[in-house]
């Protein structure tokens, strides 16, 4: 008697048992926030230069949905230019990750920032302040549990720049590549 009654309430308990291994499909994934730094590869789009410099990057995900996001960039790029040509970006915009695996190892994400972007242009011709339009893209892999490794292209467009006479305004449109790292914090 008593095994029969133990088999009847293991059998009631077993859907309690199972509800408590199971995660809800309506259950939304937390907020990371996660921080990077990157070395990026420019064609500056003006006077042939090839820049190279350091990128900085913050990222607040999901914010609505569940792969809607924000990112802000900070982009200087001044290393393999002459006479002192520098270029500066601080753009922030959306985000959208897509999901391609239950494991999230790879995560390509697409991106539309705006900002500001700052020239010096060479031997001090001139120096300029514009505002900025930047889709993008890349991927980023998980190395672990906080570290990614990380992948971006990004095409700027200028419309207003650079503004010099002699040269056709929304002529720069700078684009390159980035390589680096992100670290979630939470």
């Amino acid at each position: 008697m008593f095994r029969r009654l133990l088999i009847v309430v293991a059998l009631l308990m077993a859907p309690v048992l199972a509800a408590a291994q199971s995660q809800y499909s309506a259950e939304r994934a937390p907020v990371s926030f996660t921080v990077g730094g990157s070395f990026s590869f420019f064609d500056a789009a003006y006077g042939g230069y090839k820049v190279m410099g350091a990128v900085t990057y913050a990222n607040l995900s999901p914010i609505i949905w569940d792969h809607v996001g924000v990112e802000a960039e900070g982009r200087w790029l001044s290393l393999n230019a002459s006479r002192g040509f520098r270029e500066y970006n601080y753009l922030a915009g959306p985000v959208y990750r897509f999901s391609v695996s239950q494991r999230h190892r790879l995560r390509p994400y697409v991106k539309g920032l705006i900002g500001e972007g700052i020239i010096d242009f060479p031997n001090h011709l001139a120096y300029g302040r514009y505002f900025v339009i930047a889709p993008g893209g890349g991927v980023e892999m998980k190395l672990n549990r906080r570290w990614r490794l990380r992948a971006d292209y990004e095409y700027q467009i200028w419309p207003q720049a650079p503004g010099i006479p002699g040269i056709a305004t929304s002529a720069m449109k700078p684009n390159g590549v980035s390589v680096g790292f992100t670290y979630r914090v939470f």
